[in-house]
């Protein structure tokens, strides 16, 4: 179940994640810890899931969520999956296509034209009173369950990774790109991923450009909690202060396990 602080979770709205995210090719003679580490490497992309989840569900069972489903009351009308697909944020809608395209017919096909209506607001229109249920049908069908995955690693784990790799660092701050794409998105409002990012370079370097990367990756959280603190949906900037600034004060930059921490309170622990 949902804790009342899984409205910090949500994000603002999303714009397509294009070609531009990704910046300039690595640099040589970076450290080889940066270079050659992957938060897709699929330990790794595992840990960063349970992870999200943590913060996302209060649970590290991030495959339970598929068939999550809920109005927070956040402004972005219903959250669901293992990602929070928003169907005021468009990506509910890219979603809920691709299944249609796979699956033809599907359960959750005919509410298409509702959920294009929706699109942007926090409208339930031609939603109510069945597509709560007919989500959580859906959910049990291995083909839905498989375009979750693959919207949340085009729209989200991807582009993260990607830009997380060409900056050169390592998989923690490949996992702080990907956190912050989540919640955020990469809009073009002041507190979207790539606003962040660029806060985070007029402070400091990646190693891509000859910075070091604790450095660095401090900055990067710095400007994610100034993001956060910027909505009330997003205030409580515990998944940074209690999570990703204590593997980065332990110079875990390779997300090695035990991991122990913390989030709105909770213990989490991956041995």
């Amino acid at each position: 179940m949902r804790t009342p602080h899984t409205g910090t979770s949500r994000r603002t709205l999303l714009t397509l994640i294009g070609a531009s995210l990704v910046a300039a090719p690595l640099l040589t003679g970076q450290p080889a810890t940066a270079a050659a580490a992957g938060l897709d490497d699929p330990a790794k992309k595992e840990i960063a899931m349970k992870l999200v989840s943590s913060a996302e569900n209060s649970s590290l069972d991030w495959k339970a969520q598929y068939k999550y489903i809920e109005d927070i009351g956040d402004g972005r009308g219903y959250t669901a999956g293992i990602i929070g697909f928003c169907s005021g944020t468009h990506d509910m809608l890219d979603l809920v296509e691709l299944y249609t395209r796979r699956r033809p017919g599907n359960v959750l096909a005919k509410y298409l034209p509702a959920l294009r209506e929706v699109d942007g607001s926090d409208s339930h229109e031609g939603l109510d009173p069945g597509f709560p249920a007919d989500w959580r049908r859906a959910a049990q069908d291995s083909a839905f369950q498989q375009a979750q995955n693959d919207e949340r690693d085009r729209v989200y784990f991807n582009p993260a990774v990607g830009q997380g790799k060409a900056d050169g660092i390592g998989v923690l701050g490949q996992f702080t790109y990907y956190d912050a794409i989540v919640m955020h998105g990469d809009g073009d409002d002041s507190t979207g991923f790539g606003s962040i990012r660029r806060r985070a370079l007029a402070k400091a370097k990646p190693p891509a450009q000859g910075g070091d990367e604790v450095t660095y990756l401090n900055a990067f959280l710095d400007a994610r909690v100034w993001a956060m603190k910027q909505e009330e949906a997003h205030s409580d900037t515990s998944r940074v202060d209690t999570a990703q600034r204590v593997f980065l004060r332990n110079r875990n930059l390779n997300l090695n396990t035990p991991l122990d921490w913390k989030v709105y309170g909770d213990s989490y622990h991956i041995g």
